[in-house]
C-alpha cells in the first residue's frame, strides 16, 4: 500500500511491505534526509510516530513508539473521502501558463493524476493550463475542478509512482525556492 513519510513536515512517498503491531517495513523512492521527527500516513489519513531502526538500499524499518492496530493502520475505508490516490502537501509557489497569460499560484498538493492548486486567476472547468513546479518537468494539465481560489487539475499524462516520488524528492532539495509561508498574497512573485 502506498503511504506517506513525513520527514520534519516534508511529505515522500513510500510503499508498506510489513506491518506489526510494533514496526512496520517500507520501500523508499530516495535517502532520508537528517531530519528530527518521523511521522508515517497511511491511506485513511490516519498519523503514526515512528523511529528508524535500520535503512538498507531503498527499504527501511521503523518503530512505533507503543503497540498499534494493525487492522486499524490498514483499513482505507475509514477514510473521509472515498478512496483515491494518496496526496502529497506541498504549498509550493509554480507558475501557470493558461492561453499565453503566466502567473504565480500556489500547488497545494499532488497526486500521480492531479493536483489542488490556489490561484487568483478565475479559470474554466476543462480548461487547459501548463503548470512549472521546481523539480517537476511541466505538466500539461485540465481544471477538472473549481472553488475559488482553489481548483483541481487531472493530468493529462500522469506520473508513475517512482516518478512522482523522485520529483518530490528534488523539489525538497537544499536551493530549492523553501514552500510558500502564506505571509504574500497568490500572484505576487515569490523571492527566492
Amino acid at each position: 500500500r502506498t503511504a506517506k513519510l513525513i520527514v520534519d513536515g516534508r511529505e515522500y512517498l513510500c510503499v508498506l511491505r510489513d506491518v506489526s503491531a510494533t514496526g512496520v517495513k517500507v520501500k523508499l523512492f530516495h535517502p532520508i534526509p537528517p531530519c528530527e521527527t518521523l511521522e508515517l500516513e497511511v491511506g485513511n489519513g490516519d498519523r503514526y510516530p515512528v523511529q528508524l531502526v535500520w535503512c538498507r538500499e531503498d527499504q527501511a524499518g521503523f518503530r512505533f513508539p507503543g503497540e498499534i492496530d494493525i487492522a486499524h493502520l490498514i483499513d482505507d475505508n475509514r477514510s473521509r473521502f472515498p478512496k483515491r490516490q494518496i496526496r502529497l502537501r506541498v504549498d509550493h509557489m509554480a507558475t501557470l501558463h493558461v492561453h499565453g497569460l503566466v502567473s504565480d499560484v500556489v500547488v497545494r498538493d499532488i497526486s500521480q493524476q492531479g493536483a489542488c492548486l490556489e490561484c487568483d486567476q478565475r479559470l474554466m472547468l476543462r480548461q487547459p493550463v501548463r503548470i512549472e513546479l521546481a523539480g517537476f518537468p511541466p505538466i500539461f494539465a485540465k481544471v477538472c475542478w473549481r472553488q475559488q481560489p482553489r481548483y483541481g487539475l487531472v493530468f493529462e499524462n500522469g506520473f508513475l509512482l517512482d516518478e512522482l516520488a523522485h520529483n518530490l524528492m528534488k523539489l525538497h532539495e537544499p536551493g530549492v525556492p523553501k514552500p510558500y509561508s502564506g505571509n504574500m498574497a497568490v500572484g505576487q512573485r515569490y523571492p527566492g
